[in-house]
């Protein structure tokens, strides 16, 4: 095989990767499972806001090199539509993880997964509130069908673990970033038809602005970061997979199929956790595991069969 065959495959391959929305979102739910766990894991090590803050300043220098030459181009537009990328850049960079890295200094893992899950169901609700959709009851069924499943692998199979949950401020505090989330998925249909790396680009610009004010309180507060391997590792991953890879991944993903269908892809989050306590932590598969899967990935079945109105189109 020639080189230009291998460089034509390779072409067609990422074209194809990038037409399919339903890859591009299990590897977005994989990623954004590992940033609730090392946002958990190195608490100890990394305050929320320090956290945040290098999170997205590292991915923006990432990210730079490859979106500038579009940056230039899609200026005029984005100059234009500057009060909705403010307001999408604010929502899902500034404030989500913000909050859900200072929700998990003081809730637990469990309690973060499930309020999480509450994502599809509320950007059903701020579609129907903020664009007028139609909810239909297929969607209403595959919500409840995919929730059914969330619950089953949170709950182990035994409800009253469900109904021994206690909330503490950590919890309102990432309901609340849910909350914003939900927002911020359903505002991404008013997003300005640019290049996906210019809008990536744009939003973390004004996230990282955002947050500094923020950064800067934290550290006059005496909150420093512990230097440690596990502090560099765990920045770096939150910097590249749930950030510049998993966003772009995302966004993709609300142009090809809608934000309703998408966020019910919210719903494999519990399925990765898990999925990365057995690789990680030495955990077993149960029969509840499998049951939560298939009710989850039926639910996301039966609502994605409902055509959709307004999605993106660039």
């Amino acid at each position: 095989m020639s080189d230009i065959e291998k460089t034509s495959r390779l072409k067609n391959g990422a074209a194809a990767l990038w037409a399919n929305a339903y890859i591009l979102l299990c590897f977005t739910a994989l990623f954004w499972a590992g940033n609730s766990i090392v946002g958990r894991a190195v608490r100890d090590l990394v305050p929320p806001i320090s956290l945040a803050f290098w999170r997205w300043l590292l991915a923006l220098m990432l990210l730079l090199p490859l979106a500038w030459p579009h940056l230039r181009r899609d200026w005029p537009v984005l100059k234009t539509n500057w009060r909705i990328m403010l307001l999408l850049g604010i929502l899902g960079i500034g404030a989500f993880n913000t909050l859900l890295y200072t929700g998990l200094q003081t809730t637990t893992a469990l309690n973060s997964l499930l309020l999480q899950a509450a994502q599809p169901a509320l950007i059903l609700i701020m579609g129907a509130v903020l664009m007028k959709d139609h909810v239909s009851a297929r969607q209403l069924w595959g919500l409840i069908i995919s929730l059914a499943g969330v619950l089953a692998i949170i709950s182990q199979g035994n409800i009253t673990a469900m109904l021994n949950l206690n909330l503490n401020k950590g919890d309102g505090i990432i309901a609340f970033a849910v909350l914003l989330w939900s927002v911020y998925a359903v505002l991404l249909r008013r997003r300005p038809n640019i290049h996906p790396l210019s809008f990536l680009a744009a939003t973390l610009v004004i996230g990282v602005i955002f947050i500094a004010p923020l950064y800067a309180v934290e550290i006059a507060s005496g909150r420093l970061i512990i230097p440690s391997t596990e502090t560099y590792l765990a920045i770096g991953y939150v910097a590249i997979f749930p950030s510049f890879i998993a966003y772009l991944f995302f966004n993709r993903g609300v142009e090809l199929i809608g934000s309703a269908t998408t966020g019910q892809f919210m719903n494999i989050l519990p399925v990765m956790g898990a999925g990365l306590a057995m690789l990680f932590l030495g955990e077993n598969l149960f029969t509840f595991h499998v049951i939560g899967i298939a009710l989850i990935f039926a639910g996301i079945f039966i609502a994605g069969k409902e055509p959709h109105s307004g999605n993106l189109s660039l």
